[in-house]
């Protein structure tokens, strides 16, 4: 799926409404021409299909409310890590605090994010956040290492390394396998035009293939160290691994609190580490909706930036509004608007986009125009990349999407009891 995606960005070169016009038009080319007439292809010329690219606005809806948790990591660096919290009654009321009751500190915190990101993305790949990333992603992974090294060092590594791989297949359910496929969505950015942007600025030579797969690995070997490193905090002060949204803001710092002052320096090491992840995935949740906003009504990288910022600031700002207690506002859906957009996003754009992106590859475009553009995979990858793309992944996204309105759950476990 991530291939795919990045196929996409690579061979139409656009933003993420035009891809489709681009690919459909060069597909109805003949193939050693099609490349030649890139440049001039109208991509006003089928508007049906820019429509395909509206999943976009995905990105920043969830940045709204991404931004906000950001926020409440600057407030514990900035405030927390200094006065950690004594015991759990603390810890839990500090949390409470900023969440729910706190309405000008969590605003601050938070339109701070959304300008850095705003100013990040309104300097282009390029110059903003390429260049962001080459600083902060060796800098995250040598805080996250120096963690794990620490974490190590406990004896709870153990029981959390266990707690991580100790598979047991009594406690797999259907709903665990859509979870974690969900999951996949959420942590790789499908389905939201992130991606295609990204692949858009790659050379059209490239090994996509080696690329995704590096993503992919990068991405599983980030998340290892930070459980482990996370869970043995936990375990090691007496903490519970289910603790939900609270598990880093209420049992972490806590954790640091025991540790006397060298745990006030652990504590911002880890906030400054979760910071940085943070922002280099804010910035890519801006760029596909500036990207379209610059390309379709002409308006510059810096503009565009900072006008969306502006609308995602304006719709963070209400989801803070819904969460804090003292306001008294209605649930949407029977949810507070935090929820209610995270399942929209989550549970129905995003596997929603990936869905458009598989279909209109797999059955759009012709299998000798991907065979071309996916040269650097032998003829058995390809084959069997194409019946994922065609086949399989779309199967398995359809059963993700329909869950949310019909108990598929229940009906597949009934098979296996």
């Amino acid at each position: 799926m991530l291939l795919a995606e990045m196929l996409l960005g690579n061979k139409a070169r656009s933003n993420p409404m035009d891809n489709y016009v681009v690919l459909h038009t060069l597909n109805s080319l003949p193939l050693n021409t099609a490349q030649n007439e890139h440049n001039y292809i109208n991509k006003d010329s089928n508007k049906s299909l820019m429509w395909l690219g509206i999943n976009a606005i995905a990105g920043p809806i969830i940045l709204s409310f991404y931004a906000v948790v950001l926020g409440w990591i600057i407030y514990y660096l900035i405030f927390v890590s200094f006065h950690l919290p004594n015991n759990l009654n603390q810890a839990k009321a500090i949390f409470d605090e900023i969440r729910a009751h706190s309405l000008l500190y969590q605003t601050l915190c938070f339109g701070i994010i959304i300008a850095l990101t705003a100013f990040i993305v309104a300097r282009g790949i390029k110059r903003g956040i390429e260049r962001l990333n080459l600083i902060l992603m060796p800098l995250l992974f040598l805080i996250f290492i120096g963690l794990l090294l620490y974490a190590m060092t406990l004896p709870e590594f153990e029981k959390a390394w266990h707690f991580m791989f100790n598979f047991q297949p009594h406690n797999m359910s259907a709903k665990t396998i859509l979870d974690s496929l969900g999951q996949v969505f959420f942590s790789l950015s499908l389905g939201v035009g992130t991606i295609a942007v990204y692949a858009a600025s790659a050379q059209q030579n490239e090994n996509l293939f080696k690329s995704a797969l590096w993503v992919v690995i990068s991405g599983i070997i980030v998340s290892i160290i930070a459980g482990l490193m996370i869970f043995t905090f936990i375990y090691h002060f007496q903490g519970q691994p289910s603790q939900g949204p609270g598990l880093l803001l209420v049992s972490l710092p806590l954790a640091f609190q025991t540790l006397g002052e060298s745990g006030k320096i652990i504590s911002m090491l880890f906030f400054i580490a979760i910071l940085f992840a943070g922002i280099t995935s804010t910035i890519s949740m801006l760029e596909p909706g500036v990207s379209i906003l610059r390309d379709k009504f002409t308006f510059s990288q810096a503009k565009a930036s900072y006008l969306l910022s502006f609308g995602v600031f304006i719709l963070g700002f209400l989801v803070i509004l819904w969460a804090n207690d003292e306001i008294s506002l209605p649930s949407i859906f029977g949810k507070r608007l935090f929820d209610t957009l995270e399942f929209i996003t989550s549970s129905f754009l995003m596997p929603l986009g990936m869905l458009i992106t598989l279909v209109f590859l797999g059955w759009g475009i012709k299998k000798a125009y991907l065979r071309h553009w996916t040269g650097y995979l032998n003829n058995t990858l390809f084959e069997i990349w194409h019946k994922i793309i065609c086949i399989i992944a779309p199967s398995v996204i359809l059963i993700i999407l329909l869950s949310q309105y019909i108990d598929i759950i229940g009906f597949i476990n009934s098979i296996f009891v």
